[in-house]
């Protein structure tokens, strides 16, 4: 019996011993984690950067339409010009996002109608920046198509006379409207296509020949842009 006794002490204690044992290897485990994540930066938590910018070749097409007030017949043209562009993003959400796109161009103004005979009026360059909200369309995998509109206030420099003796276009609001995809080739870097439909209608002043008139530029441009992207 004495024999038995001492027999189940000491499976007791062993028993406790490796329940001690393996308390201690289950409290040790958590930091062993944690310093696994810290040794390969891994984070569950981690999110994305929402800054993404793109850089384009763009396309300005005009409207070419436009006239000088108390000028019967008189119609306007612009000439159509390719420039680089850059735009900055930031999403809110995987959907929504806004857009600044940031370019500079310029337009040959040539009379039309009855006041062809002016040819080359002048030219003018002009900085556009346009700001979008946009919807993101996230469930096509690496294509990631997207709509939006918004603002665009336009300003007018540099503006040099050709057959005019004065010419004053002035800055101008306008609307926007936008199309576009991104097609991702890795978690950063994507190749996109954009177009967008300004409304653009800036007054303008102009003297001819000693006369001093007015009238509007109906620009209306599209803008149809290709190029890169890179996601943060």
């Amino acid at each position: 019996m004495a024999r038995t006794r001492m027999g189940v002490a000491r499976a007791t204690a062993a028993a406790v011993a490796l329940i001690m044992v393996g308390q201690q290897a289950v409290a040790a485990e958590p930091p062993q984690a944690e310093t696994v994540l810290a040794e390969t930066g891994a984070s569950v938590t981690e999110a994305p950067i929402p800054w993404q910018v793109r850089l384009r070749a763009l396309g300005v097409v005009t409207k070419d339409l436009g006239y000088v007030d108390t000028l019967p017949g008189s119609g306007l043209s612009y000439s159509d010009t390719v420039t680089p562009e850059l735009d900055i993003s930031y999403f809110f959400t995987d959907n929504i996002a806004t857009e600044l796109i940031l370019g500079t161009t310029y337009a040959n103004i040539a009379g039309q109608g009855t006041i062809g005979g002016l040819g080359n009026i002048g030219k003018v360059w002009l900085l556009p920046p346009t700001l979008t909200l946009q919807y993101h369309f996230t469930d096509l995998g690496a294509f990631k198509p997207y709509v939006g509109a918004g603002v665009n206030y336009t300003i007018f420099y540099n503006q040099d006379t050709g057959s005019a003796d004065a010419l004053k276009v002035k800055n101008t609001f306008g609307t926007a409207l936008q199309v576009g995809f991104d097609y991702m080739v890795d978690q950063h870097w994507g190749l996109n296509f954009d177009v967008k439909k300004l409304f653009l209608k800036p007054d303008f002043d102009v003297t001819v020949a000693g006369a001093k008139l007015t009238g509007k530029a109906e620009l209306d441009p599209w803008l149809i842009g290709a190029g890169v992207t890179y996601r943060f």
